[in-house]
């Protein structure tokens, strides 16, 4: 019958195919070479066509033989395994870490894709080695303090590092007072004395003690002979001195007619002073 003698071609160069493979594409038949020329992908490792015998591996658009998909690096299979993508490179996961993950300051060990790390200063932690050089506990998103390639949580620096007070012996963290080199609070360098605050008032020191200029002069200045008030010669103030009395220059005036005495003549009768006038009877 006709059926016998039905030609059956390849779609594509038209040559029998009887006795002879040929793959289906499209419902119509195709030799192998012609299949091959006309649908096989390139390799993109080899740069020959994938043909129709092979297993055709494919990533974004991109063939492989079975054979030719492994590993830039290592060229270790990547058949069924997990891989990553840089620069148009295929790479097998430790490769890929290797090459291009970051490297935790602390342990030494890959930082993986996808896991979780710190940055600081170019460094990277996983967030877990990310931890305070002195508790040892993680920092986290808390603030901390670098200090000599360390870094520190907020409480552990403050006492470690933190100056600390001579008075109190705790740390000051803010706006401290230096007196003679050492560190002070504000509301502990005080007066020895009234233990009024000195922090911007005048103030003075002996013994390495420090007073307010008002005890001070209570304390160690000279007494005016005739106001028995202090006389502290702090500021420039001027006094008149003789066989070891002082006076205040307002204060050096006559017994009996308070005439100022200052730079005039004097005489003197016990613990008196007087005007040469007032002292004619003497």
């Amino acid at each position: 019958p006709d059926t016998m003698t039905e030609h059956f071609d390849c779609h594509y160069c038209k040559e029998s195919l009887f006795g002879k493979k040929y793959i289906l594409k499209d419902d119509s038949p195709y030799c192998v070479k012609c299949y091959e020329n006309l649908y096989s992908n390139t390799c993109e490792e080899c740069k020959n066509p994938i043909g129709a015998d092979c297993k055709d591996l494919s990533y974004k658009d991109r063939h492989w033989h079975e054979t030719c998909f492994h590993c830039f690096q290592c060229k270790n299979s990547l058949v069924d395994k997990p891989f990553a993508a840089k620069e148009e490179h295929l790479l097998c996961t430790d490769c890929y870490s290797n090459e291009y993950s970051s490297k935790c300051n602390e342990c030494k060990k890959t930082i993986m894709p996808g896991t979780r790390k710190m940055e600081y200063k170019g460094n990277s932690w996983h967030e877990t080695c990310f931890i305070c050089y002195r508790c040892q506990q993680p920092i986290g998103t808390k603030s901390f303090i670098p200090k000599d390639n360390q870094n520190f949580c907020v409480p552990c620096y403050e006492k470690q590092f933190a100056m600390q007070c001579v008075q109190c012996k705790k740390a000051i963290t803010t706006g401290g007072v230096t007196y003679r080199e050492q560190p002070w609070h504000k509301e502990c360098f005080v007066c020895t004395v009234c233990k009024k605050q000195l922090s911007g008032q005048r103030f003075t020191s002996r013994d390495e003690f420090a007073y307010c200029l008002s005890c001070f002069c209570n304390l160690y200045s000279k007494k005016c002979a005739g106001c028995t008030n202090p006389i502290s010669g702090l500021g420039g103030t001027k006094y008149i001195s003789f066989e070891e009395r002082q006076w205040h220059n307002d204060c050096f005036n006559c017994k009996k007619c308070s005439l100022s005495l200052v730079g005039r003549g004097f005489l003197t009768e016990r613990d008196d002073i007087l005007c040469p006038e007032c002292g004619k009877d003497i």
